[in-house]
């Protein structure tokens, strides 16, 4: 097999051919070969990225839940319908063709298109709708309970999430939801129809491909996952066998550049066609560049440092609020996101249902001695907090560390890529982390249910919410949470969520910082790349 791009240089075009190594070999090789004497220029067919992929865990799209994976499940996998990316209040079919509620609010059913395939070239049929929830349910990983929410367990997915014949998939839940707040659910990456039988193939241990799908690719999306290679390279393909229009670019790479200052000089040589993770200053500079634009959009995704209740120093009420009034908010939007997020201290982000405009929050470190003090810690106290390295966190984090020593409380930064800190998040092994919590569905009780809902807050507990990793046991909070969810009065919904997120500024272990603009450089050459405001950014629209 061969391919051909051409190549721009100083002395014109030059066509370039090559015996078609594996991707990450030979491409690679072109991306990365230095000393030419004009700008590098990525191949015609194939669009570069520097992003930070230190968070990526697993491809398994039953287990993956961070920010990254979102975005390229979103490109790879085909799920029943999809959030209109230019009207968040509108859902649009996938591989559905068309589906039905019944009278009674409990039964959805879902009409698949014809003729679906996966990338392997397998028939897509209901029956592996059912298996990728059967999957979800049973494989038990973090984005379960966006599904177990409806009453799915183990011992009644295959009967509350079956195929009836080829073409029709029928989902029962456990009782009447806003039809609006189950179909936004059924977008999120935990439903991607996977390959029952490509994935047959490799279980062990009744893993149901677990092992295997960490690191390889078992969809139907418009592109493909060719090689992940953890903290270097991701690849996608174009996949042929898509139903829908086929992606313009042969393939797509990610290549992992965390520092903002590299990412910038990639870019302006030509190295790479996107850079993902610009801070404030080089994304002012490239903008000088006439090769160079910039775009951005603000994201479902909020920044947030939350505290571990098993710390009792954390777990007194009076230190929580202290932490608040600990914070220059000033700074951190001036200094640290200006054009890349905005100070926001709310759970729900700008733009969403029930969404509460209130920042009432400032640096009083007066306040902040009172409430330590009244909370038997005048003399302040010692806590560490978990950090990804990369920007804006570790700023964020240092910013932190100045002002809560002017309250007396000593802040022991403990650095770690995006798997390290997230694995010993999920522990509960933390005192303080800091990070992102992107929605997971464009619906608000996404939010409501991980930062105000803990029905178990034992060790053991499944539904693994981010008030469970922070110990915050708070029954009347979940049971308000559960309330709001099936509440089909959209006005009465509205305030139900505003008077939740009012609960969590004033009680709980959360503070919540800014809500993201994400914003990216661009070559000039780079035709159809957008930031999405309402789901994950699309690559395969994008040509040169």
């Amino acid at each position: 097999m061969s391919w051909s791009a051409a190549v721009n240089t100083s002395n014109g075009v030059r066509k370039m051919a090559a015996r078609f190594l594996p991707v990450t070999g030979f491409v690679l090789a072109v991306l990365l070969t230095s000393g030419s004497p004009a700008h590098a220029v990525t191949p015609v067919d194939t669009l570069v990225e520097a992003w930070a992929l230190d968070e990526l865990i697993t491809l398994d799209p039953a287990e993956a839940f961070e920010l990254t994976s979102g975005e390229i499940n979103g490109n790879t996998y085909d799920k029943l319908v999809r959030l209109d990316i230019n009207d968040s209040s509108r859902i649009t079919a996938d591989i559905a063709e068309s589906w039905t509620v019944s009278d009674d609010g409990l039964t959805y059913t879902f009409k698949l298109k014809q003729g679906l395939k996966f990338a392997s070239g397998n028939p897509l049929t209901a029956e592996d709708v059912a298996y990728s929830f059967e999957r979800a349910i049973k494989i038990d990983k973090s984005p379960a309970f966006i599904l177990t929410q409806f009453g799915l367990k183990p011992d009644n997915v295959t009967e509350k999430a079956k195929a009836t014949n080829p073409n029709t998939f029928v989902f029962t839940v456990d009782q009447p939801y806003a039809p609006s707040f189950v179909l936004n659910c059924l977008t999120s990456g935990v439903v991607s129809v996977v390959d029952k039988q490509l994935i047959s193939e490799h279980i062990v241990d009744n893993d149901y491909g677990n092992v295997w799908l960490k690191t390889n690719y078992a969809g139907s999306g418009p592109m493909k996952i060719r090689d992940w290679r953890a903290n270097e390279i991701l690849v996608l393909e174009r996949n042929d066998n898509y139903y829908g229009t086929k992606a313009l670019l042969n393939r797509v790479i990610y290549r992992h550049v965390k520092e903002s200052a590299t990412q910038r000089l990639l870019l302006e040589k030509g190295d790479i066609d996107v850079a993902r993770n610009l801070e404030p200053n080089d994304l002012e500079q490239v903008v000088k560049n006439s090769d160079i634009k910039t775009t951005s959009a603000p994201k479902g995704t909020i920044y947030y440092f939350s505290l571990n209740q098993k710390n009792p120093n954390l777990a007194k009420p009076e230190v929580r609020e202290a932490l608040k009034y600990l914070v220059d908010y000033d700074a951190i939007g001036e200094k640290l996101i200006k054009g890349i997020g905005e100070i926001h201290q709310t759970f729900l982000p700008k733009g969403i249902l029930g969404e509460l405009n209130e920042n009432p929050y400032s640096l009083d470190v007066s306040k902040a001695k009172e409430l330590l003090a009244k909370a038997g810690l005048k003399d302040g106290f010692t806590v560490t907090i978990d950090v990804r390295n990369g920007q804006p966190i570790t700023g964020i984090a240092e910013s932190l560390q100045q002002t809560f020593a002017q309250g007396g409380v000593k802040l022991e930064i403990i650095p770690g890529d995006g798997k390290q800190t997230l694995t010993k998040y999920r522990a509960r092994a933390h005192d303080i982390f800091i990070g992102p919590w992107g929605t997971d569905y464009w619906d608000p009780n996404s939010n409501a249910e991980t930062f105000t809902s803990n029905p178990d807050n034992a060790d053991t507990g499944t539904n693994k919410t981010l008030a469970w990793r922070n110990a915050w046991d708070v029954p009347e909070l979940t049971k308000a949470t559960k309330a709001a969810l099936v509440e089909f009065n959209t006005e009465k919904r509205t305030q139900d969520y505003r008077d939740l997120q009012k609960k969590v500024l004033a009680t709980s272990p959360f503070v919540i910082l800014f809500q993201q603009i994400e914003a990216a450089g661009v070559r000039t050459n780079t035709k159809g790349y957008a930031l999405s405001s309402f789901g994950p950014n699309r690559v395969y629209t994008v040509y040169k």
